[in-house]
């Protein structure tokens, strides 16, 4: 490999997967690997050929196989920023420590709390995973099992280990997983109405935002439904996603007449005023159960997180309101 004497080019990358990796779209592997490096430059490598697998080119979605030997050619991009990851002892970062409701050494599950992405990007300089990575240094493939919107608080999964990262997904995929979240919707919410199912179509605004519409062109997407406590106006319900789209709760309870609470985006502006007369400023929505089978221990976990209290004072205010 030849290199200049004068400058630190950049140089070929020999990568061996090992069984670790194996299974592992090579676009998520690289995107994690190559840390720093833009998605849009990743994907611009594959499809160029200059990230080849065994001497041959590849597309985004082919799967690592143990012993698959990869070579990435130089790339340059712009030196990190000495402040690329959040320091440990900012306040906001700091406080994610009190959130952890569970931790081994294969995985923990957060609290999130609303208004905090579960990764930077999109003008934002953190999200839950770099505060993380600041918090855990010595934990060098934390990875998000999945994701919850910003202003959705409630319990996100963290795994330490690419096998476990692996077996939890797998566990989503196979729809093994369960996960349980409440919300409070406008109206009187029918009691026959049990699940939605309509397609769901995400396309990307000019922002970089992404916007969910249910379309014949979408995804199949279903959502199970339990009517928890009614109110004068407005329903508390316990939403189970069968499958994993985008908003796609808050999409369904919009398809179906009863927008969720102060839903900047798919909300209704008249519900969403009276709900802030009393006192509302987020999303009511939270996911407060995981139900899922252990990645080494192979028992079956239910973790749960409490509605915070400002959510638990607007429920006792609409009980002391009721007709």
């Amino acid at each position: 490999m030849n290199e200049s004497q004068h400058s630190p080019s950049p140089q070929v990358q020999w990568v061996t997967i090992t069984d670790d990796h194996a299974g592992q779209r090579i676009d998520n592997f690289l995107i994690t690997f190559l840390k720093g490096v833009p998605k849009s430059l990743i994907y611009r490598l594959l499809r160029k050929g200059e990230v080849r697998v065994n001497k041959k080119r590849i597309k985004p979605e082919y799967k690592l196989a143990d012993g698959d030997q990869l070579r990435i050619a130089p790339i340059r991009v712009a030196e990190p920023k000495p402040d690329a990851l959040p320091s440990a002892n900012l306040d906001k970062v700091k406080s994610l420590e009190k959130h952890i409701v569970y931790e081994d050494k294969v995985m923990l599950v957060l609290n999130k709390p609303s208004g905090i992405a579960v990764h930077g990007g999109s003008g934002l300089n953190f999200g839950v995973i770099e505060a993380l990575r600041a918090l855990r240094p010595e934990e060098r493939n934390l990875e998000l099992v999945h994701r919850i919107d910003r202003a959705t608080s409630g319990l996100l999964m963290i795994a330490k280990k690419r096998s476990a990262l692996k077996h939890l997904q797998d566990q989503l995929r196979q729809k093994t997983m369960r996960k349980q979240y409440l919300c409070l919707v406008k109206g009187r919410w029918p009691a026959k109405r049990r699940a939605i199912q309509a397609p769901l179509l995400k396309r990307e605004l000019n922002t970089g935002e992404r916007a969910v519409s249910v379309s014949p062109e979408g995804k199949p997407s279903e959502t199970r439904f339990r009517i928890i406590e009614s109110f004068s106006g407005a329903t508390l319900m316990e939403a189970s996603p069968v499958t994993g789209r985008t908003h796609q709760i808050r999409v369904h309870t919009q398809y179906a007449g009863h927008p969720i609470a102060c839903d900047e985006r798919y909300g209704d502006d008249y519900f969403d005023g009276q709900m802030q007369k009393q006192g509302l400023d987020r999303l009511f929505l939270h996911a407060f159960r995981l139900t899922f089978t252990h990645p080494v221990e192979e028992t079956t976990m239910q973790l749960e997180a409490p509605l915070e209290p400002k959510l638990q004072t607007l429920l006792g205010k609409l009980r002391n309101n009721r007709d």
